[in-house]
């Protein structure tokens, strides 16, 4: 296929047009390292759509693109330069904010609500699940946030890692809860 362009890494996303189509269904696809293991990192024209955890299997992760979002998935380590760089530099402790565009179409409602306020959170910084129901002004809703952050399509970016139990124990993470440990002291 021709006249297909890959997102501008510097840009985080672009206009990609196909025959005339705007290829919206396209997902690009790639990993980069983290101290745990490769990150799934999953991006399209609105900007990075997912990211998989080293203990996730990057072929369910396709499956649930494909099935969600009924996107061709392409392998390209390109595309997803501008999230791996961040990452990188993250990892590195040169970055403590992401400034990426998400495309949040894999989470809507009250999850969405939730998710988009972890950036909120700041680096170094925790927030009881509670804390972060009343700051959403639903302060019964603690569980909500628990399935919210377990549902996180972009973890790391959107930092559900912040978000603890009300006691100060750290609770469950996607990438289990070493890695959330690792991450909460990575950050003091």
């Amino acid at each position: 296929m021709t006249g297909t362009q890959m997102p501008d890494p510097s840009r985080g996303s672009a206009l990609i047009a196909e025959g005339g189509l705007v290829a919206d269904e396209q997902v690009w696809v790639g990993a980069t390292d983290s101290p745990f293991g490769p990150l799934f990192l999953a991006v399209t024209v609105r900007g990075v759509v997912r990211v998989g955890l080293p203990n996730q299997s990057s072929e369910a992760l396709v499956d649930e693109l494909t099935a969600a979002l009924g996107a061709q998935v392409i392998e390209s380590s390109a595309a997803v330069q501008a999230a791996a760089r961040q990452v990188e530099e993250y990892f590195e402790g040169g970055r403590q904010r992401f400034d990426l565009e998400l495309d949040l179409r894999l989470v809507d409602g009250f999850r969405r609500q939730v998710v988009e306020y972890l950036p909120n959170i700041t680096f170094g910084e925790v927030a009881s699940y509670g804390d972060v129901a009343s700051a959403l002004d639903n302060p019964k809703a603690m569980r909500a946030v628990g399935g919210a952050c377990a549902h996180n399509p972009v973890p790391l970016i959107l930092p559900c890692h912040r978000v603890v139990r009300s006691d100060g124990s750290i609770g469950q993470y996607g990438g289990g809860t070493d890695m959330k440990r690792w991450l909460l002291d990575f950050e003091r």
